[in-house]
C-alpha cells in the first residue's frame, strides 16, 4: 500500500488527499492541529466518491495529525505542501522538513507562483523538492505539474511522475524552473491574446469565450494542440503563422481592462460582477454547470488510452 502525506487542510490539500484516497494509498492529512485535519475528512471522502463511485470510508487509510508534532515518515512514498502562497511559510516549512524526513522521501510544493528553486534554496535535500503543481477542482483535473527546481534530481522527478500516474493523473516532467511552469504559460499566451481582442473591441467577452468552447478548445478534450497540427498538418499552420504572428499581441503588461476591473473591485462571480454582473442564482448555475462539463471532459478523456 502506497503512503501519501498532505500538508494543509485547504481546499487544495483536499483536493489533493482525496486524489490519492481514492486510489487506495493510505493518506495522512496534516494541520496546525489534529481536530482541524480531521474537520475536513467528509468532504475529502465526498471528493473521493466522486472520483471512484466504489469508495468506501476505511480509517486505516485517512488520518489526520498535527504537522508540528508528526513524525511517522515510515513507508511514505511522497509529501505535498498546501499551505497558503506565503514564500516565508513555505521556506520555514520546507526548512522543517528537510530536517525531519528521511532525505530519500520526495517532497513538494504545490505552489503555483513560486519556483522550487527559491522555496528550497540552500537546503542540504533539495535534489528531493519539486514543485507538484495541481489544477483546480484538484481532485478532478487530472493533470499535476512536476517541475525540477536547480537542484532537483531528474531521475527521482521522473519516479514522482510514475507514481502520479500508479494513482489515477495525468503527470508531467517541466524540466525547467520557468515562471508559470508549463500550463499556465499556455494558458497565460491565450488569456493575452484573447484580451488585447477584448480591449481593441474586436469581440466581446462572450464570443471569445465560444470562439475558444466551440473551436479549438472542443478539440484538445480529444488530443493536444501538438497532436492536433500531427493531424491536420503543419503546413497550414506554418503558412496561417507567417500572417497571423506579427500582428499577436506581444504586451508585458496586464490588460487596462482587467486592471480597471481589479481597482473597483469587480473581479468575478464572488463579487457579483466582473466583466458582466453575476446574480447569485446565475453564477451558482454557471458554477453548477461548469463541474458538470468537467466530469463530462474527464470521462472523454479516460475513454480509451492514450500515449500520456
Amino acid at each position: 500500500m502506497s503512503k501519501v502525506v498532505v500538508i494543509g487542510t485547504g481546499i487544495m490539500g483536499v483536493g489533493i488527499a482525496a486524489g490519492f484516497l481514492a486510489h487506495g494509498a493510505q493518506t495522512i492529512l496534516l494541520g496546525r492541529d489534529k481536530s482541524k485535519a480531521e474537520a475536513v475528512f467528509p468532504n475529502i471522502e465526498a471528493c473521493a466518491k466522486a472520483i471512484n463511485p466504489n469508495f468506501k470510508s476505511n480509517p486505516d487509510l485517512l488520518i489526520g495529525g498535527k504537522i508540528a508534532d508528526w513524525n511517522d515518515w515510515s513507508n511514505t512514498d511522497l509529501i505535498i505542501e498546501t499551505v497558503s502562497e506565503r514564500m516565508d511559510l513555505k521556506k520555514e516549512l520546507f526548512a522543517d522538513l528537510d530536517k525531519r524526513v528521511p532525505s530519500h522521501i520526495p517532497i513538494g510544493s504545490n505552489s503555483s507562483g513560486f519556483p522550487i528553486s527559491q522555496i528550497a534554496l540552500g537546503l542540504p535535500t533539495a535534489n528531493r523538492m519539486f514543485n507538484a503543481h495541481y489544477f483546480m477542482p484538484a481532485h478532478v483535473v487530472p493533470l499535476v505539474e512536476v517541475v525540477l527546481g536547480e537542484k532537483s534530481d531528474p531521475v527521482l522527478g521522473e519516479q514522482v511522475c510514475a507514481f502520479y500516474r500508479a494513482h489515477g493523473k495525468k503527470p508531467v516532467l517541466v524540466k525547467k524552473d520557468i515562471p508559470g511552469f508549463l500550463a499556465n504559460r499556455i494558458q497565460h499566451a491565450l488569456m493575452r491574446e484573447a484580451l488585447h481582442m477584448l480591449q481593441e473591441g474586436i469581440a466581446t467577452a462572450d464570443d471569445i469565450d465560444t470562439a475558444v468552447r466551440y473551436s479549438f478548445g472542443f478539440r484538445y478534450a480529444a488530443v493536444g494542440p501538438m497532436t492536433q497540427k500531427e493531424i491536420s498538418g503543419w503546413e497550414g499552420m506554418a503558412l496561417a503563422a507567417e500572417i497571423i504572428y506579427p500582428s499577436l499581441s506581444n504586451t508585458d503588461r496586464l490588460a487596462p481592462c482587467v486592471q480597471e476591473l481589479v481597482r473597483t473591485g469587480k473581479t468575478g462571480m464572488s463579487k457579483g460582477e466582473g466583466f458582466k454582473p453575476w446574480p447569485a442564482d446565475e453564477a451558482a448555475k454557471v458554477k453548477k454547470n461548469y463541474d458538470i462539463r468537467l466530469k463530462a471532459a474527464f470521462d472523454v478523456l479516460n475513454l480509451a488510452p492514450d500515449e500520456g
